[in-house]
This record gives C-alpha cells, sequence and structure tokens, in this order.
C-alpha cells in the first residue's frame, strides 16, 4: 500500500485493500483484463483433464473430416508422402566389427533378412511394412495417438511370416478406454498403469474394438508396457494420451466446407437461367386477371435469335442475374488453407495444389516446410522404427541365425534410419551444388546419394556392376569417370594400345 492507501486504511481498512488490489490490477498486462473487445480466455486444467473432456470429441470429428473433406484427406495424404514415403523408413543395419570398422558382410545379411520380414510385419498379413508404417502415421496424426503390440514369441492361433518371431498388432487409440480412471489405490488413469514418477507400466486394452456393434465391449486385457508402442501427439508436459494434430484447425476446416458447398449451391442455383415477367401498376389489372391459368405461369421454349413478342400491355421481360462464382472465393479459400498449413505442420503449396513461384520462393517453402515434416519423422522414427528394429534384433538373437564371431554384439542395433528426403526442384542446380560440396570436402558421396532417397550400398554394387560389365565387352561411357576427359569431345573414341603379353605356350623351335 501506498501512503494513500494507509491512510485510508485507518477509517475503512475494506475500501483500502480493495483500492490496492485493483490498483495492482491495472498494473498487470493488458492481456490478462478482460474487457468488451478482449474475453481473456484462459485454460488452467491439467493436460490429462484437457484431454479427458475433448480428446474423443475431438478424435471422432478429425476422423469425420478425413472420410469427407477432400482438403483434410490431401493434408494427411502429403504428410504420409513426405514423413513415411512409398518405401517406409528405411532402416540400414550398421554392425562394427571388434576392431570397430563396418562389418559389411554381416551387415548385407541383415538387410535381407529385415527386407524378408517387412514383407509381412502385422499380425494380419495384409499390410507391408510400408502400408503398416502409413497407417500408424495417419491414425496418429489423425486421432491423435495410435497403439502397436509387439508380439513375441510362439503365439496360439498366430504364425509368424519369417523365422525371426516378431509380429506387430495395430491397436486405434479407442482399444484403450479413455474413462478408465483412477480407482482406489490403483494408478490407472485414461487407462493407462502409471507409476508415482508418472511412468507407464501398463494398457488396459479392449478385446475388440468398441465401435463394433456385433460384439459386446466390456472386457479389457492388460497388457504391460513393453509390449505396448504408444505413439501419441503431445503438446504438454505430464499428458499421457494424444491429441488430433487437427485440434487447433477443425473449426476452420469446417467452416471452409460449409462455405465451399454453400458458394457451389449458389453457383447451380445461378447457373439455371431464368426469366420474370415485370408487370406494371397493380391498378391498372383487374382483379381476376391474375387468377387465369394461362397468365400465372409461362414457359418459353428458348432458342438462338428468338424473339418474344407475347408481352401484354405494360409487362417487361427480365433476366434473373447471375453474380456466381463469387470472384473472391479463391483469394478467400486461400488465405484460410494457409492458416491451415500454420496449424497442421504442412506446407501452403502442397495443401492447396497451388504452385506458383519462382525457384527460389519454391525451394524456400519446402525447406521451411521440410523442417517440420523432419520433426515428425524424427518422432515416428523414435516411438516405433527404433523400438520396432531392437526387438526384431532381440528375437533374430533367438531364432537360431548365426551372428559371426567378429561381430561387436553391443553394436548390433546400430542403424541408420532414413525417411524421404526434400525431393529437388531443380536437379541441375541440386546436382551441381552436391559436386561442390564433395568436392569442397564439406560432405560425402554417401550424403549424396541418401539425398536422392538412395541406398549408397545398393548403388555403389550396381555401379561397380556396371562399369565390370563395360569394360569386360568394351563398351565406353563418360559416366565411367576413366573415360571421360575433362570435357565433350567430336573425336571418336580410340582404344589405348596395349603391350603384347607373353604367351604361356612353349616356343617350338
Amino acid at each position: 500500500m501506498n501512503w494513500l492507501e494507509k491512510g485510508i486504511a485507518l477509517l475503512a481498512p475494506g475500501w483500502a485493500l480493495e483500492r490496492s488490489k485493483h490498483r495492482h490490477i491495472m498494473n498487470a498486462y493488458e492481456a490478462a483484463n478482460p474487457s468488451r473487445l478482449h474475453k481473456a480466455k484462459r485454460s488452467g486444467g491439467g493436460a490429462d483433464n484437457a484431454i479427458f473432456a475433448s480428446g474423443v470429441s475431438l478424435r471422432e470429428q478429425a476422423r469425420w473430416l478425413d472420410e469427407n473433406h477432400d482438403i483434410v484427406i490431401g493434408i494427411l495424404d502429403k504428410l504420409e508422402e513426405r514423413v513415411i514415403g512409398a518405401r517406409g523408413i528405411q532402416i540400414e543395419p550398421q554392425p562394427l566389427t571388434l576392431d570397430g570398422k563396418l562389418h559389411e558382410e554381416f551387415a548385407t545379411r541383415l538387410a535381407k533378412l529385415w527386407s524378408e520380414w517387412s514383407i509381412r510385419p502385422e499380425v494380419t498379413g495384409m499390410f507391408t511394412r510400408a502400408e503398416m508404417e502409413r497407417l500408424l502415421l495417419r491414425s496418429a496424426l489423425r486421432d491423435g495417438e495410435v497403439f502397436s503390440q509387439l508380439v513375441r514369441g510362439p503365439v496360439p492361433g498366430l504364425t509368424h511370416a519369417t523365422r525371426v518371431q516378431l509380429s506387430v498388432e495395430m491397436l486405434e487409440a479407442d482399444y484403450v478406454p479413455m474413462s478408465l480412471n483412477c480407482t482406489g489405490n490403483t494408478q490407472i488413469c485414461q487407462g493407462i498403469e502409471i507409476n508415482t514418477w508418472g511412468r507407464p507400466t501398463a494398457y488396459n486394452v479392449y478385446k475388440y474394438h468398441p465401435g463394433n456393434t456385433l460384439r459386446r465391449v466390456t472386457q479389457t486385457k492388460r497388457i504391460p508396457a513393453e509390449n505396448i508402442l504408444h505413439l501419441a501427439m503431445r503438446k504438454r508436459l505430464h499428458q499421457l494420451r494424444g491429441v488430433s494434430l487437427l485440434h487447433g484447425v477443425i473449426t476452420r476446416l469446417s467452416d471452409i466446407k460449409d462455405y465451399e458447398e454453400s458458394e457451389r449451391v449458389a453457383a447451380r442455383i445461378a447457373a439455371a437461367l431464368g426469366f420474370y415477367i415485370k408487370r406494371g401498376e397493380a391498378a391498372s389489372y383487374q382483379e381476376n386477371e391474375f387468377e387465369e391459368p394461362d397468365s400465372k405461369y409461362q414457359m418459353f421454349d428458348i432458342g438462338p435469335g428468338m424473339i418474344f413478342d407475347g408481352l401484354k400491355p405494360g409487362e417487361d421481360l427480365g433476366m434473373v442475374e447471375s453474380n456466381r462464382p463469387n470472384v473472391h472465393l479463391y483469394e478467400f479459400r486461400n488465405s484460410q488453407l494457409r492458416a491451415v498449413a500454420a496449424g497442421t505442420r504442412g506446407s501452403y503449396s502442397s495443401i492447396s495444389r497451388d504452385y506458383n513461384g519462382s525457384y527460389s520462393s519454391q525451394r524456400q517453402e519446402l525447406v521451411e516446410g521440410f523442417e517440420g515434416y523432419n520433426v515428425l519423422q524424427n518422432w515416428f522414427v523414435g516411438q516405433h522404427s527404433r523400438p520396432i528394429y531392437r526387438a526384431w534384433i532381440d528375437m533374430l538373437k533367438l531364432s537360431g541365425i548365426t551372428i559371426p564371431d567378429d561381430v561387436d554384439p553391443s553394436s548390433l542395433y546400430n542403424a541408420l534410419y532414413l525417411g524421404p528426403v526434400m525431393p529437388w526442384i531443380d536437379p541441375m542446380k541440386e546436382a551441381q551444388a552436391w559436386k561442390g560440396i564433395v568436392r569442397g570436402g564439406a560432405g560425402t558421396e554417401s550424403e549424396w546419394i541418401r539425398a536422392r532417397g538412395q541406398s549408397p550400398q545398393e548403388i555403389r554394387h550396381q555401379r561397380l556392376r556396371e562399369i565390370e560389365y563395360n569394360r569386360e565387352r568394351g563398351l565406353v561411357f563418360d559416366s565411367d569417370a576413366a573415360n571421360d576427359k575433362g570435357g565433350p569431345s567430336n573425336e571418336p573414341y580410340e582404344p589405348e594400345e596395349r603391350s603384347p603379353q607373353p604367351s604361356s605356350k612353349p616356343d617350338h623351335k
């Protein structure tokens, strides 16, 4: 309190206290003061409380949009392409020898076994690993989370695809009940058992999908946390369940859909050509004139160059004008899509399919957008791809497959996880830039190959086979650096003369 408030406090303490409180409120941040123009909406609840109150609703709304809204379908499709890609997350095993070098022979064998397992890695046998990863990513982004159970070893009724007895069971977010919360001394929060530190120890999972009306779903099974992979979109600390990636743009997307539908309906109505007859003053007509059937509704056969002279005295023929489609629809829609792109880690060009602009502007947008894709890619690898590969290596050890003695056991988990790379807008410029980087010593050939989404080991093997094939058959191409003279030449190629080799046959005199 200041001196004035202390003086007031001698006579009216309550008044002095209220004055001091309101004075401090006035000195606070302007944004903290509600007003007629600023509602100052607040969220003071815990992360789990917010998800419990709205997580299911957001999930179901996002699913409906994915089923019915072309823009949402395009957003999720593009994220699948940029984060997972057509071939899925590529894994290159990197086992080391005891002296720290790459064991190329065993790495090649591991890659072959991994590719074989990737053909049918999940329990239903319906999807390849790439398809499985795209479905899991789409479910996690749209629903906010997805679960995967690691099924190890012999299981009744399940046949593993390969000798490595590991399969993946994909579970939608509905399988873990959101309504199952802490009861008594059991630390269960939203279907997840946690310890005193908040670490999940087990998951309570429905045996069947709760949306299946043909089966009554009331029973759950307890699955230890080491057998469950929980891929969740978390936005706050201490948040157990995930929230949909579309949570901040659902209202905007719904409004865009409704607005476009209204504009399409208005355009259809305006496209239906119509005329009207405008009469003069009502006093100039008899009372029963409008009741005549022939004069109430009139139909005209419209043809090119037609002349209509059937109007009565005082009547005029007018046409219903069309002001659709709205000339501002394109501008308004694109401005809304820019906001949608900002809230979904996407890029405006990819969402709107509007690729206007120069090379520099397109590349800048692509670079900035790809950083968001890399964030999602690292999140997916860390929460799903890496744990699955490590579990596969554990089961590989138990499968009876021989591991060379010179392989460092601690390096069996080593691997490179490669997702889709940033596409090249202008291949010539990109190739020249990479050539300068490699020649300047700031990069490697392997990085250059991976920048094109290829495997360095596979590319080298193919190049070696091609060069050997060409040299054995006398084929000369400048793709072989040994034949490149440093520039174009119009002179025909002449092979160098070789000294005669000594004959192995004995001379006969």
